[in-house]
């Protein structure tokens, strides 16, 4: 004989077949039915059933896979994200949760099959980085199946990612930046190096500036956009912050570097002819295309390092450059942080705090200068 329950607490009763029929009640009124061949599996799956509905949760048969979830969580997310931002969510999904998670049920995902997916892709290879990018991903997604009442719990937020490896910082010191200036004078990219340099912009904001966003006269640029090359493709966004939305005021050599490199382009524009693509871009390709930002490090800024005999850095360390050498010649904080885009001036002190001890040592400098005048006095 089956076992009698409330109507709230399912049914379990055997069929003419042999099998075992569990029977629950969903809160809309439809009754769900779970076969099983022995009567302690119908019980179990019985007893999953009624915790997941008493929880508010999709019951078993209904639930999502992971792999579903994500999928929707993608198109949800599309409106609110930048193009980037997009393009890096859905490769990640494709490429890295999908296949180790997506069979999963969403509402059965626990710490461990995260933990185990980290695990396994270091054992791989991927930088820790690059993990710590899929925990954040993933992480997203299920604040969102909590907030659908899909899940009771973020499982991402029990398990230990990767810390990311801030990359070293390398910069130039002021006579390595003055050597550098003195070998890009007949570069066809002069431009791009001194307003780098001058201006501690980002690669991406450096590529992406179009004329209309100067005005020399003035001695001003406006920063609205960056771009970045996503699997063949230049994808420019905003720039991802308010305060990455910048004005930055331009040195006397950034204006006459640019001067001389419109006139550069505008030679190769006559030569072009009708291949000349009129994208507006300051910064192009021979015809007006945009330039890759890996491409510009391999075959134009490292060579220019190695001809000039200095350090092999990156493209970026010309902005950790800039940043130092203002900080170091005692100009605020403030305006540093201001003048590179970051959100808040705690970020500028966080990654320059190498400059710190010496700004410190010269504050006090000052101070001794100051009070022993007054005592003197």
């Amino acid at each position: 004989m089956g076992a009698k329950r409330g109507n709230s607490e399912g049914s379990i009763v055997k069929r003419p077949d042999g099998r075992w029929e569990a029977r629950i009640t969903l809160p809309e009124g439809k009754r769900k039915s779970f076969y099983a061949k022995t009567r302690q599996e119908a019980a179990r799956r019985l007893a999953e059933a009624l915790r997941d509905r008493d929880r508010g949760l999709p019951v078993l048969g209904e639930r999502q896979t992971v792999a579903q979830f994500l999928a929707e969580w993608r198109n949800i997310v599309k409106p609110s994200v930048g193009v980037g931002t997009w393009k890096t969510y859905e490769e990640i999904v494709r490429l890295h949760l999908t296949p180790v998670l997506g069979a999963y049920s969403l509402a059965k995902l626990t710490p461990q099959h995260v933990q185990a997916l980290y695990s396994a892709k270091l054992e791989a290879g991927l930088s820790p980085t690059t993990v710590h990018h899929i925990h954040a991903t993933l992480h997203a997604a299920l604040e969102l199946a909590v907030s659908l009442d899909l899940v009771v719990r973020n499982v991402a937020d029990r398990v230990t990612p990767p810390k990311m490896r801030r990359p070293e910082m390398a910069v130039l010191s002021p006579v390595q930046s003055r050597v550098l200036l003195s070998a890009i004078g007949s570069d066809k990219l002069e431009a791009l190096y001194v307003v780098a340099l001058t201006t501690g912009m980002r690669q991406g904001e450096l590529l992406a500036l179009k004329w209309h966003d100067l005005d020399l006269e003035a001695g001003w640029l406006h920063i609205h956009a960056t771009v970045r090359r996503l699997r063949g493709e230049f994808v420019y966004a905003p720039p991802k912050t308010r305060r990455s939305r910048r004005a930055v005021a331009l040195t006397s050599m950034a204006v006459e570097a640019l001067h001389r490199h419109r006139i550069r382009q505008a030679d190769l524009r006559s030569n072009a002819g009708l291949a000349w693509q009129d994208n507006d871009l300051i910064f192009a390709d021979p015809l007006g295309g945009p330039l890759e930002g890996r491409y510009v490090l391999r075959h134009h800024f490292r060579p220019l390092l190695r001809r000039a005999g200095l350090p092999c850095i990156r493209f970026h360390d010309l902005r950790h450059t800039t940043a130092t050498l203002l900080l170091a010649q005692g100009i605020h904080p403030k305006v540093v942080s201001e003048m590179l885009g970051h959100t808040t001036i705690g970020i500028t002190m966080d990654i320059y705090s190498h400059v710190l001890p010496e700004m410190q040592r010269e504050a006090a400098h000052t101070l001794d200068r100051l009070l022993q005048d007054a005592t003197d006095a």
